[in-house]
Order: structure tokens, then sequence, then C-alpha cells
């Protein structure tokens, strides 16, 4: 075996934005009204909740987007399936690809999943991220939908 770098999959900043000519890929499709994590250089809609708003305690009502803090992933993907199915919000989530946890295989798998081929390159970035990323969406229109976005 070679050389392992067991930072591989970590990031030093979790406040990357997304780059924007992806959100605008997905925002044509689906026309967002809220941006559920962001702060107030990085949001991608009109509508956003901040660290200080705390996504995690508020309704997610609408088309909503999420690019969470990648060291936090689990509970906002959780918030966002459970908003998903309390309010039959549209939520979209741009994460890290993780088919090897719990998390992932209960709730990502209730949603239609559509990963990345490439290394999308992240605002305030030089390089892509080296980890496997993955649209998640939960919506009632794309339930249990599995393709490949090319970056």
């Amino acid at each position: 075996m070679g050389n392992f770098d067991k930072n591989v999959f970590s990031s030093r900043s979790q406040d990357y934005s997304t780059p924007q000519y992806l959100f605008d890929l997905l925002d044509e499709e689906f026309h967002f009204t809220l941006d559920v994590c962001a702060d107030e250089t990085n949001h991608k809609c009109d509508r956003y909740f901040s660290e200080e708003d705390n996504g995690l305690e508020q309704e997610w009502i609408g088309t909503c987007w999420m690019n969470p803090p990648y060291n936090n992933k689990k509970n906002w993907i959780i918030k966002a399936y459970k908003e998903y199915l309390k309010h039959g919000s549209t939520i979209v989530c741009l994460i890290p690809a993780r088919t090897n946890t719990v998390w992932w295989n209960k709730y990502c798998m209730m949603g239609e999943i559509r990963f990345i081929c490439g290394r999308p390159i992240f605002e305030g970035m030089k390089h892509g991220l080296p980890q496997p990323l993955a649209i998640v969406i939960f919506s009632p229109k794309h339930i249990g939908n599995y393709k490949s976005i090319v970056i």
C-alpha cells in the first residue's frame, strides 16, 4: 500500500459556497425559494437561514436548497427528510456520498440520488474536493431514482 492521507475526506473550512454553475443548473429545474444553511456572503436564494437563524430549528417550506457544513451533514440530512415528510417540501441537498453509512442508507436512499461525476470546484477553493459528491432530492416527484451528473 502507498501512503494514505488520513485527511483525504476532510476540509479545513466547512463553509465553501456552492459552485454557481452547479446551483444554476439545479435552480433551472427546481426554482429554489429558500437556502436552508447559508450566510450573507454565500446564500443562493434571497430567503435563507443563517447560522444565527439555526436552520435545524426552522420549518423548511417551499423548494429548498441545502449545501450543509460537511462536519454536521448527518443532522442536516435527517432534518431535510423530516421536513419533506412534514410539509411535502422539495429539498435538494448537495452532500458527500457516504454510501457506507447508516444515515445514508436510512435517509438518502429514500430520495432521488444523482451522483456527481467529476470534482466541482467550490467557491474559494483552488481544486475540487477529493471526495465523491451527490445530490439527494426529497420530493414527491423524486423518490427512489438514481442517475449521474457529469461535471
